[in-house]
């Protein structure tokens, strides 16, 4: 038996273009002589679709697609998921179809609703496994979830059932799972670990079809698998809509893979980039480029996902900018053959501050002046972009995001936050694999202190510790979610420091629910799965 699972990249909503994608996959299945097309989890609607499954017309549209996808299956069977409404009642679902005929929807029954899902929110779980006799196998169905909690991988929540386990009893001779399941660093080896545990538990082959693609700031990485009890078998690509087609029962050689991380978070975020703005219907982004490693970072990220054609870096100085970076900045501009342009802010700063002096009367210089900088350049980013169509990208990372070392308004200004994922060291980290061949970001960008630039000889520390400090707190408490007292055990800093640097955490949510969306990478980003209140006396 032939089993091709496509993993695509669908659109939230784009039902027509879903289904026609769907459509394609299953003429590339019969040109392979597939006997059977697996598709991903919500492949149809696209996931999440969220609040889009409560609009009554949303769901009749659904299935007026499936009819569609249904007519197109002459002659071999196809697995794909979509949300559906049976008396009123919300499932998310996998439709089994063969031969033009609808056989039966398989119902998920583990509903995952922590961190960036909320799938209670909106569906009620399935009743039962479900395992189909079909081409002489016994096919066990299952959609995403269903097969964490056997694994013992999964930290934020515990379910009574265990879908595998149920599966057990019904000796399937081979497991498909359809997955949405969003990328983060380390996720596929989590992903194929959940595999291959069912694999031994079930003593059958595993076949798990994941989405491909950026939704907002979800990114979904592919990677789809085909497993055994011994290990990989077959694995599509990354970051890329890729067909597998597998064999079953065929003699199988085991996949010996080494990933490296820092390439895949670059993939990651450069498909992330392109896919915010292909599904907006946007090509041209923009950006402040100050001779930092944060801007920089963003610039060549934004290259290569946009074309350099379609990226306008602007330099803007004040009074504070070092000669270094406007050196820098136009290096770089050079290196990734973008347009550049160096638009002082030295005339509306010097304007903000006559205005404002008879109200500013006998009050020091502070903050204040630093933060209209920020302001002045984010108006002239939001004044190009509204003028030339253009969407402004932010370039500040997790470690500022966390600690409000960021100014409403002005840096965190934009329509999208690039790296409000990645802590100043993973930030460091793909500099060097940007730089891996050759010198793409200038290695004085790399080497010097940060600093805003915002003051005479500023640099981040006068104001933060050391960012290696900032990011094993944030990762600590922000994704492990650890207490001050096991942190500051943890890593031998005073606990006054770190209850200092979570607080700043707490005292900077009102910031960050102003800021863009980001990209999410990590377990636990600021911009999707993690809600606090803004106003709050936790100590």
């Amino acid at each position: 038996m032939h089993i091709l699972a496509a993993q695509i990249n669908p659109i939230i909503g784009d039902l027509k273009g879903n289904t026609q994608k769907i459509i394609q996959a299953i003429q590339r299945g019969r040109t392979q002589q597939a006997d059977l097309v697996l598709l991903p989890e919500m492949a149809l609607s696209g996931y999440p679709p969220e609040d889009f499954i409560s609009l009554p017309h949303f769901l009749k549209s659904i299935q007026v697609h499936l009819e569609e996808i249904i007519s197109a299956t002459s002659g071999i069977a196809v697995i794909v998921g979509l949300p559906r409404q049976s008396q009123k009642i919300l499932y998310n679902s996998a439709a089994f179809i063969s031969n033009g005929q609808l056989i039966e929807y398989i119902d998920k029954i583990l509903l995952p609703t922590y961190d960036v899902f909320d799938e209670r929110r909106y569906f009620e779980a399935g009743d039962k496994v479900c395992v189909h006799p079909f081409k002489g196998e016994r096919i066990a169905i299952t959609i995403c979830e269903d097969l964490w909690q056997h694994s013992g991988l999964l930290q934020s929540t515990y379910y009574q059932r265990d879908p595998v386990l149920e599966l057990k009893k019904e000796n399937p001779t081979v497991l498909l799972n359809l997955s949405a399941s969003p990328y983060s660093v380390s996720k596929f080896d989590k992903r194929a670990a959940v595999c291959i545990q069912a694999a031994k538990t079930l003593k059958c082959p595993v076949i798990l079809c994941n989405q491909v693609g950026g939704n907002d700031s979800l990114i979904f990485d592919g990677y789809s698998v085909h497993v055994d009890s011994k290990g990989i078998i077959q694995q599509a690509k990354g970051f890329v809509e890729d067909d597998l087609l597998v064999s079953l029962h065929e003699k199988s050689v085991h996949l010996t893979i080494k990933r490296d991380p820092i390439q895949d978070l670059y993939q990651a975020l450069v498909m992330g980039i392109r896919d915010y703005f292909e599904k907006l219907g946007f090509k041209k982004a923009c950006l402040g480029l100050s001779g930092g490693i944060d801007s920089a970072v963003v610039a060549c990220l934004a290259a290569e996902a946009l074309g350099p054609e379609n990226v306008w870096a602007l330099y803007l100085p004040s009074r504070y900018s070092a000669p270094e970076s406007e050196r820098d900045a136009q290096r770089l501009a050079q290196n990734l053959n973008i347009k550049f342009q160096i638009l002082s802010i030295e005339a509306p700063f010097e304007s903000y501050l006559s205005l404002l002096a008879p109200i500013f009367e006998d009050k020091a210089v502070d903050i204040t002046e630093e933060n209209l900088q920020s302001r002045i350049r984010g108006m002239l980013l939001m004044a190009l972009s509204n003028k030339f169509g253009y969407l402004v990208l932010s370039t500040g990372n997790k470690s500022e995001l966390a600690m409000g070392y960021s100014t409403l308004y002005g840096d965190l200004c934009g329509a999208l936050a690039v790296l409000g994922d990645l802590t100043k060291q993973q930030v460091y980290a793909l500099a060097h694999w940007i730089n891996r061949d050759k010198e793409r970001i200038p290695w004085y960008t790399i080497q010097r202190a940060p600093s805003a630039e915002l003051r005479l000889n500023q640099k981040d520390s006068d104001s933060l510790p050391e960012y290696k400090v900032i990011d094993q707190v944030v990762q600590a408490y922000v994704e492990e979610h650890h207490s001050p007292e096991h942190i500051a055990k943890k890593f031998d800093y005073p606990l006054e420091l770190v209850q200092e640097l979570i607080k700043k955490i707490h005292q900077n949510e009102f910031k960050r629910r102003q800021a863009p969306p980001a990209l999410r990478v990590s377990e636990k980003a600021f911009s999707v799965g993690r809600r606090f209140p803004i106003v709050q006396r936790w100590t």
